[in-house]
Formats: C-alpha cells, structure tokens, sequence
C-alpha cells in the first residue's frame, strides 16, 4: 500500500519529481565538480607552480653557515663545493618521487670581448645514472624543465643528447649588446683558460639571466678549474603546504614528539624533504625557497576558499529550490494528504510517506548530478591545469552526506505545513 502510494505520485506529479531532480542534480553536479577538483587541487598547483623554477636550493654545508652568520650571498664568498658524484643520492630519499627535476649550478666570472661576464654551467635535458647498494637509479633531469619558462627568441634549447659540450646558449640582452646571433662561435676566458663556444639559442627570461651565458655543467668546471665539484644544485618537488606541525619542524625537527616527527617524516612538507636531503648528502644543506613554497600554500588556500564559497553557494540555491517545490507539492495534494490524516494515518506516516518520494528523487537527482559534475571536474582539470582529475571517493561520500542534508533542510517548511494540516478545514473547504 505505501509503495503503491509513493508510485501514484510519482505518476500523477512527475512534472514536479522532475523539476526537483533536476534541482537535486544541479546543486550535486557543482558540488562534485569543486569537491573533486579541491581534493586534487593541491598536486595540481604543486605541478603548475613546479613551472616556474626550483623550490629547493642544495649548497655546501660551510656555505650555508657563513650565510647564516654574515648574511651575505653564498655566492660571494664561495670556497666550498659538493662533489658531482653526490647528485645522485637525491634519488635515495624517502620522497624522491616527489622530485620533480634537479641540476647543479655552477657560476663563474669570465671575459667576452673584453666585457666581464657572468658564464652558468649546468645540465640540460641530463641522463644520470646512479648505482647505490645494488639498485641502478635512472633519471633524465636539467634544465630544460626548470627553465621552462625561457622564451626561446633565436635557435633552440641546448640539449646534452644533440649538442657537443662546447655549445652554450646567450641571454637576449647580452647577445643584443654584443651582436651575437644563433650559430655563431663566441671565445669566453675565464682564469687564464679559453674556449670556443658554439650559441645553439637565444633565451629571454625577464630577469638578470639575459645578461648571462649557460653552457654544459662540464664545460664550465673545465673553464673555472673547479673539477668534478658543484656550487649548488636547485631542486624542484612536489609539497605538501605547511601546517602548523611543518612550521614547528622547520625551527627544530628535535623538538617534535616521536608521533610528530613520524608525521611530519612521511608527510611531503618542503622542510622534511629538505631534512632528508640533508640526510642523504651530509655535506650539503638544503633549504626552501620561500617566495615558491610560500605561494603554493598561499594559492592553494585561496583555491579551496573560492570553491568551498562555490559549493555552499550552488547548495543553498538547490535548498531553497527544493523547499519551494515540495511546498507548493504539499499545498497540491492538501486534499489527498488530509484525506489520508481523515481514516487513521498519523503524522509520522504521511511525513515518511512524503520524505520517501523527495528522497527517491533526490537520489535520483545526486546520481545524475554527481556524474555530471565528475564530467565538469574533467573540463575544469583539462582547461586549468592540462590534466585529469582523479574520481575521489571521499568527494562521493561529502556529495551523498551533503545532498541528504539539503533535501531534509529543504523539506522542513513543507513538512511544518504539513504537520499543521487539519483534515476537517481541508475537507471541507476550509484551507
């Protein structure tokens, strides 16, 4: 009988079951597209801001403290250097997944023409091979990822697979005031040393770079005298924001309970990832560049409010919409509602009766919506951030939670009229 009565309605005022499906999926489908997309937002600023350099500088351990104690650059005041050889052991740390690209960076002052010059040997596009305790690490790195933002204005980017390692590439600025073009053979001198380099590029990077000239990494130690041995290597990964745990980490790791060091260990924080590395090349110390890991957190807070606002807002338009259809539903079938209270009903009964035919249809509505919103996410992902967004279940879960949330708040004035409705004014024409 109560089945027979929940299809009866659901015949006779399929209009309105409609609409409130409709209403259901709309608010659904934009919850789950900023519920998926905020699950997943956080890798996808990491990965979008990983475009615009290094968040992690490696230098000479003694460096870093004559740093801290005269605050000055490292670079002028450089004796220190890490052993190439080193490099490798970046790929040996817990989070060595979440590093993205790294190289070293080794900066010298040298003469073109007559002019003193800034000459950066580095890696590009490298293959490295490192071999630890039995396990051969793998890894294509340099700087043609972390110099993506380069605009290439002549030639192309030097690659160490294509090029010879006597090739260099010749910020926009100093090849302008040296009339410098891509293919010709610049002599650059450095402590009584002279090469012959190749220009396979000019590069634009809007800073004091185009004042520079990058060549090999081996070029360069060849030229400076320095050996096998590194200034420093920049280091792009994937973080996590701080929190208030990554921030109390950062003063002293040795301050942290045994449960708060493991968290913050196995938690992608820029401050573990910089301990670890440390870990792994004793010799060198590693710290955030704060303007990039900043920003990431800040963005990514920022992101999360505005679809948080997004979500609230679209489910409290899917409430009121819902509360104006099943109102003016109840107020339609006032006669058959009370006729129902007239031979016995009470009115726990007719509100389950009512509620079961606005939830069916809203589960009707969340499914339709949550499908479509996870197709919106994909849109969103693709546009934004040139990827897909991964299907959360804990987004389907806060979808499902939220939508019955919505629908019993939205069915709380009608279910008050209908509490409030006297068979005898109704039947006998008095409502």
């Amino acid at each position: 009988m109560f089945f027979r009565m929940v299809r009866g309605t659901f015949a006779r005022q399929w209009k309105k079951m409609l609409m409130i499906a409709v209403t259901v999926a709309l608010g659904a489908s934009i919850a789950t597209a900023m519920l998926n997309v905020m699950l997943d937002v956080g890798d996808k600023i990491n990965e979008e801001l990983k475009t615009y350099g290094s968040n992690i500088t490696v230098i000479p351990q003694s460096e870093a403290v004559i740093s801290k104690l005269y605050d000055v650059e490292n670079n002028d005041v450089q004796t220190e250097y890490i052993e190439e050889e080193k490099i490798g052991e970046l790929m040996t740390i817990f989070w060595a997944n979440n590093i993205t690209d790294f190289a070293p960076v080794n900066d010298t002052l040298a003469e073109l023409n007559g002019t003193e010059v800034t000459l950066v040997g580095s890696w590009f596009d490298h293959h490295l091979e490192f071999k630890k305790k039995g396990t051969v690490y793998q890894r294509d790195t340099g700087l043609t990822n972390l110099r993506s933002w380069w605009d290439i204005t002549e030639g192309e980017m030097l690659d160490e697979q294509k090029h010879s390692e006597n090739c260099a590439m010749v910020g926009v600025q100093l090849a302008a005031e040296q009339n410098i073009r891509s293919g010709d053979t610049v002599t650059v001198e450095c402590s009584g040393r002279t090469k012959q380099l190749e220009v396979v590029g000019i590069f634009e990077s809007g800073d004091d770079e185009d004042n520079y000239i990058y060549t090999t990494l081996d070029c360069e130690q060849e030229l400076s005298g320095c050996g096998d041995m590194m200034k420093k290597v920049e280091v792009s990964a994937i973080t996590s924001p701080d929190d208030e745990l990554a921030v109390k980490a950062a003063r002293n790791p040795s301050l942290l309970s045994g449960d708060e060091y493991d968290l913050w260990y196995c938690t992608a924080y820029v401050s573990s990832i910089c301990f670890q590395i440390q870990e792994a090349i004793p010799e060198a110390s590693a710290s955030a560049v704060r303007q990039i890991a900043d920003s990431e957190g800040k963005i990514l807070e920022k992101t999360q409010l505005l679809m948080t606002l997004i979500t609230v807002l679209s489910l409290f338009g899917a409430t009121l919409g819902i509360s104006n259809l099943v109102t003016s539903g109840v107020m339609e079938r006032s006669q058959e509602l009370a006729l129902l209270k007239a031979v016995g009903a009470t009115n726990g009964e007719v509100t389950l009766l009512v509620l079961t035919e606005i939830m069916i249809t809203s589960v009707i509505g969340a499914a339709a919506g949550y499908f479509l919103g996870f197709a919106f996410a994909q849109v969103i992902g693709q546009s934004v951030f040139s990827s897909a967004v991964e299907m959360s279940g804990m987004a389907a879960f806060i979808v499902i939670v939220l939508i019955i949330a919505v629908t019993l708040v939205g069915s709380i004035p009608a279910i008050r009229m209908l509490m409030r409705l006297r068979p005898s004014e109704v039947l006998h024409g008095g409502h």
